[in-house]
C-alpha cells in the first residue's frame, strides 16, 4: 500500500498544466491550497481531499484542457477522463465557487449537473472560501475584494462580471459558514 496522498499526486499534475502557460494562475492555485491548509482543522479526514481540490481547481484554464471555455467543466472532465481522479475530487473541481451559476449563464448548467454531482455542502463551502480568499497572485485577501477584483478584470458587463456579482451573496455566505465552523472549533475544549 502506497503512502502517497491525493495532495502528493495533485501538486505535480497542477504544476505541469499551469506553471508554464499560466504562471499567475499557478500562483493563485498554490495560494488556494495554502488557504486549504489553514482550515484543515475543520475538515478532518477530508483535509487532503480539500488541498488537492484547491491546487487543481483551475486546471481547466490550461490551454491543453480548455475545450468548452468553461474551466470547471473542462478541468473536471480531464480529471475524470484522463487522470482518472477520485470522484469526490472531480466533483469539487466541477462545482467550485458557485460554478453552477456561471454554467447557467453559459447555458451549460444541465451539462455540468448531468455529468457531475455536487459534493457535500461543507466541502463546497470550504473550497469556495479558499478560492475567494486568494488573490490572482496567491496572496490572502477577502471575498469582497476578490469579487471586486474579478469584476474589474473581466468588466462589469461581461459574462464573468455579471456571474460573479450574482454569486457574491452565496460566496459571502460560504465564507461566513466556514468562518463560523473555524470559530466553533476554536471554542471546543481540547
Amino acid at each position: 500500500m502506497s503512502s502517497t496522498t491525493l495532495t502528493d499526486w495533485a501538486y505535480p499534475l497542477a504544476e505541469s498544466l499551469l506553471s508554464e502557460p499560466l504562471p499567475r494562475r499557478w500562483a493563485h492555485s498554490q495560494g488556494v491550497a495554502e488557504r486549504a491548509r489553514t482550515i484543515a482543522s475543520i475538515l478532518g479526514s477530508d483535509a487532503d481531499l480539500m488541498e488537492a481540490a484547491a491546487v487543481l481547481h483551475d486546471i481547466g484554464y490550461s490551454p491543453d484542457l480548455a475545450k468548452t471555455g468553461f474551466h470547471p467543466l473542462d478541468g473536471a472532465r480531464y480529471l475524470r477522463d484522463v487522470a482518472r481522479a477520485d470522484e469526490r475530487l472531480v466533483c469539487l473541481v466541477a462545482h467550485h465557487s458557485c460554478a453552477w451559476m456561471e454554467a447557467e449563464a453559459r447555458g451549460m448548467r444541465d451539462e455540468l449537473e448531468g455529468e457531475f454531482s455536487r459534493e457535500l455542502p461543507h466541502l463546497a463551502d470550504a473550497l469556495c472560501y479558499c478560492d475567494m480568499n486568494t488573490t490572482p497572485d496567491g496572496a490572502p485577501t477577502n471575498p469582497v475584494d476578490r469579487v471586486n477584483e474579478i469584476t474589474g478584470r473581466y468588466g462589469p458587463d461581461s459574462l464573468i462580471g455579471k456571474f460573479i456579482r450574482r454569486a457574491e451573496p452565496e460566496i459571502l455566505a460560504c465564507t461566513a459558514r466556514v468562518v463560523e465552523r473555524l470559530s466553533a472549533a476554536k471554542r471546543q475544549p481540547m
